[in-house]
């Protein structure tokens, strides 16, 4: 059965700390909802109340065009080894970029990952459990590398090139705020 919680409890963030992958919904009203998957240990609890996570370079920016739009934000975590669980955290979420002055002492919380793009916080307004019993058990092997080896490729300029190119507007066409100054 579902449960909602106003904060995460020491069990949720020892829970959230334990998985590999999480994954991020977010949507605007009009425009299409972008679900996808995230790992390379680019997740913080920074508080029982916010979170925040080094967002890497991909395919598109879907998430911070439709926190810029629209704000809403979900992140789910699944149980897909030991007991069965899922749990969400729903909030607002805001993308901060390298010129926004929070940048420095929140990316301090995270390892250096390759092809960093921005950081990505959610302040919580509700926690929800629920049972998983239908999610399959799974065995973590390890981290994929294509991401780290294609990003160390790119450089700094070519990373830069990618996302004016690919970046800058969701598949809708909103703006992403990526390259603003």
């Amino acid at each position: 059965m579902a449960k909602f919680y106003p904060a995460l409890e020491h069990k949720h963030a020892e829970f959230i700390r334990a998985q590999h992958v999480f994954f991020t919904a977010s949507g605007t009203a009009d425009g299409r909802i972008n679900l996808s998957p995230k790992g390379m240990d680019s997740l913080r609890i920074l508080d029982t109340r916010r979170v925040a996570y080094l967002d890497l370079t991909g395919s598109g920016n879907e998430t911070a065009a439709h926190l810029r739009h629209d704000g809403r934000l979900t992140l789910m975590f699944c149980s897909f080894a030991g007991d069965p669980l899922i749990l969400r955290l729903y909030g607002r979420g805001r993308t901060l970029h390298r010129r926004d002055a929070e940048w420095a002492s929140l990316r301090r919380q995270f390892a250096s990952l390759p092809g960093e793009r921005q950081i990505i916080t959610l302040d919580i307004d509700a926690v929800q459990t629920s049972c998983g019993y239908a999610v399959p058990l799974y065995d973590y092997r390890r981290e994929r590398e294509t991401l780290a080896r294609w990003a160390e490729k790119k450089g700094p300029a070519g990373l830069l090139a990618y996302w004016r190119e690919k970046n800058r507007v969701s598949i809708d066409g909103l703006p992403t705020g990526l390259l603003e100054d």
